[in-house]
């Protein structure tokens, strides 16, 4: 899914990554930890390409993105939804406007889009928000919204950029079990994060970057085993098709 090969990009000499070889397979569920200014964002933007290598090879979703043209660039990133730490709600549209307004730009049907956003509300767990506007909502009832919107296209990739970072500790492992869902439905997650509990519980795959270096690629320190109601996931599994 995700593959970088001796990847290096600096700054006005400063390092963003250093020969940096990463592969995540397709379905990952992956924490990227690391302090500030270690190159965790320098690692998202080459995927998306915001940016471009210095050197090196990188590979998403079976294209090789450092030689993809400005007009090859849109259809990348219609393959990667991204979650922000501070939701990127637009202030004057409802709910059900924003997360249309992720298929509009892509030239959806007005059918396809009435069809899909309730869907895509139910299943983050807020079908009967549709008509309000964000600064109606929780912080945690806004992150729903900025999930619905990213996975209402289904992308193969799921960025999340400090998703829980303005989130209360309830409503953080709310949101960190809907991510995880949504993995389990076959969607690729990266996860910036510094949330150490979060990185514990889930025992998922984390890879830390210190310096521009990759420092640590292994299954987190500590875990759990959650249990798991296995007819809920179906359901889940089966609305998320329905997407």
């Amino acid at each position: 899914m995700i593959t970088l090969e001796n990847v290096t990009k600096t700054y006005s000499g400063n390092i963003g990554l250093e020969d940096a070889s990463i592969h995540i397979d397709k379905g990952d569920f992956v924490f990227l930890v690391g302090p500030s200014g270690a190159g965790k964002s320098t690692f998202i933007r080459l995927l998306l390409k915001e940016i471009d290598a210095d050197s090196g090879s990188i590979i998403v979703d079976g294209q090789e993105v450092t030689r993809l043209s400005n007009r090859e660039i849109p259809l990348l990133r219609r393959k990667i939804g991204i979650v922000f730490q501070d939701f990127r709600l637009l202030p004057k549209k409802t709910v059900y406007e924003n997360v249309a307004f992720a298929m509009e730009i892509l030239h959806k049907s007005k059918k396809q889009i009435r069809k899909r956003v309730p869907q895509a509300l139910a299943l983050v767990g807020i079908p009967d928000m549709g008509d309000k506007y964000p600064d109606e909502l929780s912080a945690g009832e806004q992150q729903r919204v900025a999930i619905a919107r990213a996975i209402i296209n289904k992308p193969s990739l799921l960025i999340a950029d400090e998703p829980t970072g303005n989130l209360d500790p309830t409503t953080a492992d709310d949101i960190m079990d809907l991510l995880n869902k949504i993995n389990m439905s076959g969607t690729t997650i990266v996860m910036v994060t510094h949330a150490k509990d979060i990185v514990d519980k889930m025992n998922k795959r984390v890879i830390a970057i210190e310096s521009g270096h990759i420092v640590r690629d292994e299954q987190g320190q500590y875990g759990y085993e959650q249990a798991q109601d296995d007819v809920k996931e179906e359901v889940f599994d089966d609305a998320y098709d329905r997407l």
